[in-house]
Formats: structure tokens, sequence, C-alpha cells
């Protein structure tokens, strides 16, 4: 695979890494203020830039028929939007918050767990992030589809990040340096407290799955999740 590597920051080199000992090739290594030179010589795209170019660098590679995959976090206000031009031009394209296995799985537990607590409302729920203090959303994109998951199958209808209600899952968010990421969700009652977390040792966890998701994206057409990578649905 020819690949467009959009943000060349510590994923993306993480990512070039992993891409060249599976044997693909890197065409296009752009951060924000450089150009699209090059993009029409991938075959596809891997996008981990910043919020404030996601939407850019997606909308470029759907208009310019790239399939991407994209795993920047903080732009979701938008992703409608994407999938709409993505649709429009009969693209293809992936947004994860969060490209891990473990952390899938850790979706999958959460979901379940979620379900289970929703019949027990003497638990409350709360959830903590913690990462390095170069990440620049707050919370994670990936502490948002946890909060999400809770909230479609429990009585909670919003998440904070501060001054929570008992209808509000308070998100507790901590930059720390050299974090990759660390997400934990707990159930407290008076007498108790049910805790499922989910620790990354490093980015390279991140990178494979995004490039398994590049991979498996190649030949297709339609908007996709990481779920539909994994079979998970």
């Amino acid at each position: 695979m020819k690949i467009a590597l959009l943000g060349y920051g510590k994923m993306g080199k993480v990512i070039e890494k992993i891409a060249l000992q599976r044997g693909h090739e890197i065409v296009l290594r752009k951060n924000a203020e450089e150009t699209f030179e090059g993009l029409q010589n991938a075959d596809i795209a891997i996008d981990f830039s910043i919020p404030s170019a996601a939407i850019s660098n997606i909308s470029e590679c759907i208009n310019n028929g790239i399939p991407i995959v994209s795993g920047t976090t903080g732009w979701l206000e938008n992703y409608n939007e994407m999938v709409a031009l993505c649709n429009e031009k009969n693209a293809a394209f992936i947004y994860g918050s969060n490209f891990s296995l473990g952390v899938n799985l850790f979706f999958e537990m959460n979901d379940y767990l979620s379900k289970i607590m929703s019949k027990f409302n003497q638990y409350d729920v709360s959830m903590e992030e913690i990462h390095h203090t170069e990440k620049l959303d707050k919370p994670s994109g990936t502490a948002i589809s946890l909060a999400n998951a809770i909230i479609n199958n429990t009585e909670k209808n919003n998440w904070s990040i501060e001054n929570p209600n008992a209808d509000t899952i308070f998100i507790d968010v901590k930059r720390i340096d050299s974090v990759p990421g660390t997400h934990s969700v707990f159930y407290t009652s008076n007498e108790d407290t049910i805790e499922i977390k989910h620790t990354a040792h490093n980015r390279e966890g991140f990178a494979f799955g995004a490039l398994i998701a590049a991979e498996w994206l190649i030949g297709k057409k339609g908007v996709f999740t990481i779920k539909d990578v994994l079979s998970l649905k």
C-alpha cells in the first residue's frame, strides 16, 4: 500500500515505522502547515493530526477519491458532515476514537456492563481518563465513546468534566507526562465500587490498529468503524 500520513507527529512516526515493517510505502508526510502535494500518489491516507486540521484532511481525501482512516479526535461536531460527503462522493472513510484492539474490546465490556448496571440504581457511574500533556482535546475521544455507550444504556443523559449532576456522568480528566492513555469506569454505591480499566503501555497498539483498518478499507466504499474491521458488530 502507498500511504499518505496526514499528521507526522509522534503517532505518525510510529505508524510509519510499523507500515514499513509490513511492506508498505509512505508517499506523503504532512503536517498542518504543509500542502497535499503527493496525495494523488496514495492508495490510502491515515490521519492522526490535530482537531483543527482533521476536517480539511478528511474532506480533501474524500473529494479526491482517496480512502481515509482518521484517528484524530476533538472534531466530532462535524462528523455527520464528513459522513454525508463520503456518501455523496461514493468514497471510503473510517473514523475511530481509538484503534487499539484492547480498547475496542474494552468498549464491548463497557457496553455490556452498563446494560447490567442500569438495573441497579444504587450505583452511580463516573469515569477517569489520563493522557500525556500534549493531548489537546479534553476529554479524550475514547472517554466520550465510553460515556456515550453508558448514556445509551442508562438514565444518564450527558457527560461533564466539571459540575456534574445526578443525570450526568462525571469524567475526571488528567494530563500527566508520557501517559499514552488510561481509561477507567467506576460504578460506586455506599457499599462497594465496581471498576473496569484499560491502560495503554505505548502507542504501538493504536498505530497497528490504524494500519489494520487501512489494509481492510482498500477496495471498499462507504462509512465504517473499527467494529466493522474487527467483526465486533
